[in-house]
C-alpha cells in the first residue's frame, strides 16, 4: 500500500530541528548540511542514510530523484542578524558568497528542478527577521524576485517562539507554493495583520516591484495558540548547587550596567518574589570615546533569544534576584535545551558545541504549528492540481 505521508527535502538541516517539528506524518527524502558538528549530532538523533555532507553549492538538482511536497531551508543567518556581520546574502551570481548567501545555491537547485517540472510544491525558507531589512530590503526583494522567476507565489509570516516555549525568538518564514496551485481562501487573508505580519513586513511588501507584488500571498495561520504562563522556575535551576558566579564576578557584571538597567535591577529587588531574567553583554556607544561593554538585563515571562556563542560576550547568562540577593551565571546546556523544546534531544555535552547547534536552530514547536496550519493543508490540497512526476531510479 502506497504511503500517504508527505515528503520533503531538508536543506541546511543542522541537527534536524525542522524534521522534529514536521513529525511522523512526513518522510525526509534528502537532508543536507556540511558542518561536521551538525552532521554528527544529526546522526545521533536520526537515521542518517539520506544525509548529504557536501556544501549546498555542490548539490545538483539531477541528484534529487524523488519528488518532494516541501523543501525546507533554514539558511545561515550570520550575515543577517543584529549580532552578525550584516553582510547580507550577496548577489545571485556572485562568486564570493557570504554565509547567508548560501540561499542562492539552494534556489539554483529548485530552479533546476523547475526546469524539469519536478520542483517541490511548497518551499519554506526560515531566517532571522533581519532578512526583511538587510541591505535596505534589497536582499528580501531579490529572494522574492527569484521565487517569482522560478514559478512560485509566496508570502511571509513572522512567528515568535514565545507562543510555544519560554524564549523570545522571532523568525521570518517565507512560504512559497507553485503558481499553478490555487490557494484555499482559508489559508490566506486580504491584507497583512498581526500577529503574523509586523509593520516591518508590511513596509517590505509595499516596496516589492509590481511584477513580484502580484505573486504575494498574505498567509493566514489563524489565531496563535493561547498565551501560556510559563514557570521559569520549572526550567531554571535555582538551587545553590548550580554553577553560580562568585559574588565578585556578579558585582563586576552589575558594575557594567547603565543607569537604566540599574533601575530594572532595583525594581526586581522589591518585586516580593524571585525574579529570573536574561543577562547579555553588549558593546554600546560611549559618547565620543567609542564603545563600551555593558551588561544588560531583561525580566519577563520568557528569557531572551538563544544565540550561537562567539567569544564570551554573546554567551547567554541569567540573573536571579531574590530581594537583595543577586546571583548570575551562564545558562546551562539542559536549560537551553528546554527553552528550545528539546527535552529528549541528543546534544553535544560541551558548552560551546551545544550552544552553537541551538543558536542556529529553529524551535520545533513553531515548525509543527506552521505545518498544521499551513504546510499540510496546502500540500494535501495541491495534490489535486499537481501530478507528481514518477520518481527516478537512483543512478548506479
Amino acid at each position: 500500500m502506497k504511503s500517504t505521508k508527505l515528503r520533503y527535502y531538508e536543506f541546511f538541516a543542522g541537527v534536524g530541528m525542522a524534521r522534529l517539528g514536521l513529525g511522523g506524518g512526513w518522510t525526509c527524502l534528502f537532508a543536507n548540511d556540511c558542518d561536521k558538528l551538525k552532521l554528527t549530532s544529526y546522526a545521533d538523533n536520526w537515521d542518517g542514510g539520506h544525509l548529504d555532507s557536501r556544501d549546498v553549492a555542490e548539490v545538483s538538482a539531477t541528484e534529487l530523484n524523488e519528488f518532494a511536497d516541501l523543501a525546507w531551508a533554514s539558511f545561515p543567518c550570520q550575515d543577517l542578524s543584529q549580532a552578525g556581520s550584516k553582510a547580507g546574502i550577496g548577489d545571485a551570481g556572485g562568486i564570493a558568497l557570504t554565509r547567508s548567501g548560501a540561499v542562492w545555491p539552494f534556489l539554483n537547485i529548485i530552479r533546476g528542478l523547475a526546469e524539469e517540472g519536478r520542483h517541490p510544491t511548497i518551499l519554506a525558507l526560515e531566517n532571522v527577521v533581519g532578512l526583511l531589512t538587510s541591505n535596505g530590503g534589497a536582499d528580501f526583494r531579490a529572494i522574492c524576485a527569484a521565487l517569482s522567476d522560478i514559478g512560485y507565489r509566496f508570502g511571509a509570516v513572522i512567528a515568535d517562539a514565545a507562543h510555544f516555549v519560554p524564549q523570545s525568538r522571532p523568525r521570518v518564514f517565507v512560504i512559497a507554493v507553485r503558481q499553478e496551485v490555487p490557494i484555499p481562501a482559508s489559508l490566506q487573508t486580504d491584507m497583512g495583520k498581526g500577529p503574523w505580519h509586523s509593520q516591518v513586513l508590511l513596509r517590505t511588501r509595499a516596496a516589492l516591484p509590481v511584477e513580484d507584488a502580484e505573486n504575494w500571498v498574505w498567509w493566514s495561520p489563524g489565531d496563535p495558540p493561547a498565551a501560556k504562563e510559563f514557570e521559569l522556575e520549572d526550567i531554571i535551576d535555582l538551587s545553590d548547587d548550580a554553577d553560580w558566579n562568585s559574588d565578585e564576578a556578579t558585582e563586576r557584571l552589575l558594575g557594567m550596567m547603565s543607569e537604566a538597567h540599574r533601575e530594572r535591577l532595583a525594581a526586581a529587588k522589591v518585586a516580593g518574589h524571585p525574579m529570573i531574567g536574561s543577562l547579555y553583554l553588549r558593546m554600546r556607544p560611549n559618547g565620543t570615546t567609542g564603545n563600551i561593554q555593558r551588561a544588560e538585563i531583561a525580566f519577563g515571562r520568557t528569557l531572551g533569544c538563544l544565540r550561537t556563542p562567539k567569544g564570551g560576550a554573546s554567551r547567554p547568562r541569567i540573573i536571579v534576584v531574590e530581594g537583595e540577593r543577586v546571583r548570575t551565571r551562564l545558562l546551562s546546556i539542559h536549560e537551553a535545551a528546554r527553552l528550545m523544546g528539546l527535552d529528549d534531544f541528543i546534544l553535544p555535552p560541551t558548552y560551546n558545541e551545544c550552544f552553537r547547534l541551538i543558536g542556529d536552530g529553529v524551535v520545533p514547536a513553531v515548525v509543527r504549528f506552521l505545518a498544521d496550519r499551513l504546510l499540510e493543508p496546502l500540500a494535501k490540497h495541491a495534490k489535486v492540481f499537481i501530478t507528481a512526476p514518477a520518481d527516478r531510479k537512483a543512478s548506479a
